[in-house]
């Protein structure tokens, strides 16, 4: 029996390992073993109270699915939480005494059938265009209480606000949010739609991912449902699409999307969108969408600065219920730098490290981590990664540094991109020419040529350029 959940187990990481990211893989699922499987339960013993609470709260819906293609739909997990590993008894309790910490193991069954994950609505068994009720796909979680709020963001953030109190009845249709990964875009959706709500509790608010999107129109072609499927969006008040980008090249799909864009704009609904990347940047995309995308308000969100980032990772750490030292939050808050999700995942895997070794969160384990940490996730230098760095360093719009704008200011910006582009990658002159706006091979000569002297003539110049390098390496 021991050999049998082994294996099964093992089946169950398999699937697991193939839909999370490696450092939450290794952070949360080795540590676990498999001690028991009987009547179609299989028991994993977990390291902590924490470690369980972390895999209901964030991975129930994961485990659900790799229980039922493991064991069928019969199959059912418990967890034994060892609360003392120096005295490991296993005791049984029922799921209401979860709470007793008496004994040194408790066994918890985990309950499948709870509402811990809303379900994708599925869009093809609408009749027509009757109003229903629609799961808004919104987590609870993304709130605006849990927004921080710093010159890198306010922009976008007041336009949400705007949008949550009166959608559709604003300037900022559609609201287009753009930035770099990991810089808050789906935070900031689900936020305005959950604000929406709050304000307008009889209107339809959905929340899909471009990807899911795009699912959902293949499935209808293939049903033949098609006209569904465009019915199904065109009663939405409130259409929040994450990661707008991914339409990029599907030419039926944007085809859909621009009539169902059309419907909810002339009549006076709310559209939302995030991308990786401004309206003007975006490749393959039908001109006709490029220009609706430019209707409404276009804003981006920026790179944090430091005082921004130390009270992200002071709420991250005040909503898990933790205390962190003062000198542990300056410093994760110095070392990661350019990307949020990254600093807060750094903060969970201490969270984990204190739990599974049963050690303070001091200075020391924040710098043996994050020596790791920072060193596997150094950010990928390229030509639209530089652009977006000079562009966030010098207060310069992506659309202005992209048009064909003389003015010296832009036109520096552009050369010290392409001298960058040079140094930092390892593209031909003729790829970052095209990827700084279309530029010729000759134009990138000057570009160094000009850059080169001005390093060795201007002071101010080299100074500044000195600074942009910094925040590119």
């Amino acid at each position: 029996m021991i050999r049998h959940c082994v294996e099964i187990w093992e089946d169950c990481l398999k699937m697991i390992k193939d839909n999370i990211n490696p450092q939450s893989y290794k952070t949360w699922f080795e540590p676990i073993k498999p001690v028991a499987y009987e009547n179609d339960i299989l028991t994993i013993q977990v390291p902590s109270q924490f470690v369980y609470e972390y895999l209901e709260s964030h991975y129930i819906s994961l485990l659900r699915l790799t229980i039922n293609k493991v064991l069928g739909p019969k199959g059912r997990l418990e967890y034994s939480i060892v609360m003392d590993a120096e005295n490991p008894l296993d005791v049984r309790v029922p799921t209401n005494d979860r709470t007793n910490t008496i004994n040194p193991a408790i066994r918890v069954p985990i309950n499948f059938d709870t509402e811990s994950e809303k379900q994708i609505v599925n869009p093809f068994a609408v009749p027509g265009i009757n109003k229903i009720k629609v799961e808004s796909q919104l987590n609870e979680n993304y709130s605006f209480d849990n927004y921080i709020e710093g010159d890198c963001n306010r922009l976008a953030r007041s336009a949400g606000l705007a949008v949550a109190e009166k959608p559709g009845k604003t300037a900022f249709n559609p609201l287009f949010i753009y930035s770099p990964t990991g810089l808050g875009k789906t935070h900031l959706c689900h936020a305005i739609g959950l604000e929406t709500k709050k304000h307008h509790p009889n209107l339809i608010v959905l929340y899909v991912n471009a990807e899911q999107f795009i699912q959902q129109f293949m499935s209808s072609c293939k049903n033949k449902t098609r006209n569904d499927f465009v019915h199904f969006y065109q009663m939405i008040d409130v259409l929040i699409v994450d990661d707008i980008q991914f339409l990029s090249g599907k030419n039926k799909t944007q085809d859909a999307f621009f009539h169902i864009f059309n419907h909810l704009q002339q009549n006076g609904k709310q559209l939302i969108f995030s991308c990786d990347k401004a309206p003007i940047e975006l490749k393959d995309m039908e001109p006709r969408l490029l220009s609706r995308f430019k209707w409404g308000l276009s804003t981006d969100l920026q790179t944090p600065d430091e005082q921004t980032r130390i009270k992200i990772l002071k709420r991250k750490a005040y909503n898990e219920g933790i205390v962190l030292p003062d000198e542990v939050v300056d410093y994760v808050a110095s070392r990661v730098k350019s990307n949020i999700r990254e600093m807060e995942g750094l903060l969970i895997s201490l969270m984990a490290q204190s739990s599974l070794n049963r050690k303070a969160i001091t200075l020391d384990l924040a710098k043996q981590l994050i020596d790791r940490f920072v060193s596997n996730s150094i950010q990928e230098v390229s030509v639209e990664y530089i652009v977006n760095v000079i562009c966030n360093y010098q207060d310069i719009a992506i659309e202005d540094f992209y048009s064909k704008s003389k003015k010296r200011e832009l036109v520096q910006a552009r050369q010290l991109a392409m001298y960058f582009s040079r140094k930092h990658t390892k593209l031909s002159l003729s790829v970052i020419g095209q990827q700084c706006g279309g530029k010729d091979h000759a134009t990138v000569l000057h570009a160094l040529k000009t850059v080169t002297n001005l390093l060795e003539t201007d002071k101010q110049f080299r100074a500044l350029a000195s600074e942009i390098e910094k925040n590119i390496c």
